[in-house]
């Protein structure tokens, strides 16, 4: 397993390499490709933080609690909640900030504060050809070319290894309530979270535990402020049956299984569809799953299937995309239209002459 200490170390190594390289974090997500192993974990430690300027910079190595807990020291969060992946993979490595920014990873709270490539202002990475290249930093500019913050969030390691990453941050919310409402059909949550998303009460979250059975929504902020908008919200959804409050524990917890995927957790293959909120019912309906679980108020579908099942053949045309991210079968992700593959094929041989990455 090649470890690099520092990122000098890692752009030797790439330049030196003469086949594959199979780049992993902290090995939560990862899916062995060919090529020899190289791992970010040697990478790690905050870089700069500076709490008053609502900034972070990390080596991408750096375990995400660590991350947390300095955050949490200064009463500060990482906006964009990303999730913890070993509770579906069943895989004992370590979640680090690179992985989250490699896979873009964005939890419930996604649809109030944006994306991982949302928060994220700055990059340092070393491509394909053992080049040291940074874009952004502490502040957000305007750039002319490729916009490489935005290029590396979500390119799972296909275009270089990251070495460090620039965060914007949040001040963490004094408090939080959920509203939870029981014994929705599908559509009809659907409907009572798009009726909260629209609401002007600032919900963080919304999700459908099929499960369960239950259809959460989330406030955060102030103590007075979240009091008011959860008695305002409840009456949004008066139309939807009566709204339990959880308080403010029982609320972090629910959403700690909603962030981490935990009520589609088990035996069989689990998928990750994108798709417009609109179209969740029918596509839970055609795949016919063991269990599914919807977040960002239905534009986000997890389903455990049979193992082997082509979801994507079992699925009607759809706004959006299917991702494996447990099992066999069918290619992880999904295959782009021939415009959209040609451009990436340009960038990936911009970034990744020698194919060392082609195994990602």
């Amino acid at each position: 397993m090649l470890t690099p200490g520092t990122e000098d170390e890692l752009a030797e190594i790439l330049r030196g390499a003469n086949g594959p390289l199979s780049v992993r974090g902290g090995g939560t997500r990862h899916v062995p490709g060919a090529g020899e192993p190289l791992t970010t974990s040697g990478l790690r430690g905050i870089t700069l933080y500076e709490p008053g300027a609502l900034t972070l910079v990390a080596q991408a190595g750096t375990p995400m609690a660590e991350i947390e807990a300095a955050l949490e020291a200064e009463g500060q969060r990482l906006p964009f909640e990303p999730m913890d992946h070993r509770g579906l993979t069943g895989r004992e490595g370590t979640p680090t900030i690179g992985g989250a920014v490699a896979l873009n990873a964005s939890g419930s709270r996604r649809v109030q504060a944006g994306a991982c490539r949302d928060s994220l202002i700055g990059v340092r990475f070393v491509d394909g050809s053992g080049t040291i290249v940074k874009n952004g930093g502490r502040v957000m500019k305007n750039v002319t070319g490729y916009d490489l913050v935005k290029l590396l969030a979500g390119s799972r390691g296909s275009l270089g290894v990251l070495t460090e990453v620039a965060f914007k941050v949040l001040p963490a919310a004094a408090t939080q309530a959920t509203l939870r409402l029981s014994g929705l059909p599908v559509a009809e949550a659907v409907r009572a979270m798009s009726a909260g998303l629209t609401s002007p009460f600032e919900v963080t979250a919304a999700a459908h535990d099929g499960q369960a059975g239950e259809t959460l929504l989330r406030i955060e902020g102030m103590e007075g402020s979240v009091a008011y908008r959860t008695v305002e919200l409840g009456h949004v959804l008066g139309d939807f049956g009566g709204a339990e409050v959880l308080d403010a524990d029982a609320s972090a917890a629910a959403w700690l299984r909603i962030r981490d995927a935990v009520p589609v957790a088990g035996a069989g293959d689990i998928w990750r569809v994108h798709c417009r909120p609109s179209q969740a019912a029918a596509l839970v309906e055609a795949a016919a799953a063991d269990a599914a679980l919807l977040d960002w108020g239905g534009g986000l579908v997890w389903l455990r299937v049979p193992a082997g099942t082509d979801l994507r053949a079992a699925l009607p045309a759809f706004d959006g995309h299917a991702t494996r991210v447990t099992g066999t079968g069918p290619d992880a992700l999904p295959p782009e239209p021939a415009a959209l593959a040609a451009l990436t094929s340009g960038i990936r041989d911009r970034f990744d002459p020698r194919g060392l990455f082609a195994g990602v």
